[in-house]
């Protein structure tokens, strides 16, 4: 059972520390004399430690809202506040500086590098950060222990998508972006890959954002986040939470 909270889906008794707060935010993309209006005034607090998935069909902006709040891409107009620093008043090697330290992603493809194992896969990442955890530890946190020295052929594309989860959360990132995580996987595979994600949000208390098309992973979420044409639609959060095993779809 949800309630339907405003736009910004600000309405907790006690609110935990925002880690986003972004307002009237909007991205236009021109295409030769073509204008394609991607988001229009979008208006979002995520919040320390909570699991929100974003909801919508494909061109409603939820990949561009994502990328512009990792600092992947630049807002037209409008602002986005990390922990009340201005991202989009940010120069280069400050977004870089902020993706490298805050920031883990996780893509429907797994992008690993097919020469390494597993281990080593994680390893770049370790290596640039400020306090990482050991690639070991990460592995572990994702039930990969006995894969450190397997190379992703040998992998399955569920094992793929959790050395891609490692590598994301080894830097101790504060906030997890999650695009269509399960989108190439099947349903026994999707829902493992969920749990390892869920885990990492409750035990690292990683602020954690997943965007999908599958409407039946939102009840798993603190928040849903609806999107349409730009916009979004409404915000619901999820009194009882549904534990990934017990999703269907």
């Amino acid at each position: 059972m949800s309630d339907v909270l405003d736009r910004s889906g600000a309405s907790y008794t006690t609110a935990p520390p925002v880690v986003f707060h972004v307002r009237q935010l909007t991205k236009t993309y021109v295409m030769g004399e073509v204008e394609v209006q991607a988001l229009r005034s979008v208006d979002l607090d995520l919040y320390e430690g909570e699991f929100v998935v974003l909801l919508g069909p494909s061109g409603s902006g939820k990949s561009t809202l994502l990328n512009i709040i990792g600092g992947l891409d630049g807002p037209s107009s409008g602002q986005v506040f990390f922990r009340n620093r201005d991202l989009t008043a940010a120069d280069d090697s400050v977004l870089t500086r902020f993706r490298r330290e805050s920031v883990g992603f996780v893509f429907q493809f797994y992008n690993l590098i097919p020469s390494l194992t597993a281990q080593e896969n994680v390893a770049l990442v370790t290596d640039i950060a400020l306090h990482p955890m050991p690639p070991r530890e990460a592995l572990g946190l994702v039930d990969l222990s006995d894969r450190l020295d397997h190379f992703p052929a040998q992998l399955s594309g569920g094992e793929q998508q959790r050395v891609a989860i490692a590598r994301a959360i080894a830097k101790r990132p504060e906030v997890l972006l999650c695009d269509e995580p399960t989108g190439a996987l099947d349903f026994q595979t999707g829902k493992l890959v969920l749990e390892t994600l869920e885990r990492v949000n409750r035990e690292l208390g990683t602020t954690t954002a997943v965007i999908t098309h599958n409407a039946s992973i939102a009840a798993m979420s603190d928040r849903v986040i609806h999107m349409h044409s730009g916009e979004i639609a409404s915000v619901h959060r999820n009194l009882t939470k549904v534990s990934p095993a017990e999703l269907e779809w």
